[in-house]
């Protein structure tokens, strides 16, 4: 078992505001079902054609959580990247995403509180159509990987 002293100054946070990456992903019928199945969401807006075609959408839409899986996939293995914690998001959906649609999610640093080891984001996911579907913030907090 590794142990650290508690005097051991934290190592600092590598990065700076305005720091972003990116990526892009087109949404399936099968990504769909996938994150249906895992959930346990069968809403027939996201599974069935019939049913969504008479809804104010007119067609089928994916799940808010497949979205919002795209910007915690950019968080955790991107930016900030591995052992990252998230503590509080704030997100808002703005237009649907269907099968199809091809989304490019983006973080960006916004603050860095370099003490607590926390470091606040803004993330923006297009669709094809460079339309803003979704729009957020988020608060996460950084593992010191220094000692490992």
């Amino acid at each position: 078992m590794k142990t650290t002293s508690i005097n051991t100054p934290q190592s600092e946070i590598r990065l700076k505001v305005g720091d972003r990456a990116s990526i892009k992903k087109t949404i399936t019928k099968k990504d769909i079902l996938l994150i249906a199945e895992l959930i346990g969401d069968y809403n027939p807006v996201h599974m069935d054609d019939s049913f969504a075609a008479r809804t104010r959408f007119k067609g089928r839409i994916a799940h808010g959580e497949l979205i919002t899986g795209l910007i915690s996939a950019l968080i955790g293995n991107v930016l900030p990247g591995p052992g990252t914690i998230y503590l509080s998001q704030n997100i808002r959906f703005l237009k649907p995403v269907r099968p199809d649609d091809t989304i490019a999610s983006t973080v960006e640093v916004m603050n860095i509180i370099q003490e607590k080891r926390i470091v606040q984001l803004h993330a923006t996911c297009h669709n094809q159509h460079d339309q803003i579907i979704l729009e957020g913030e988020y608060t996460v907090l950084i593992e010191d990987t220094k000692d490992y």
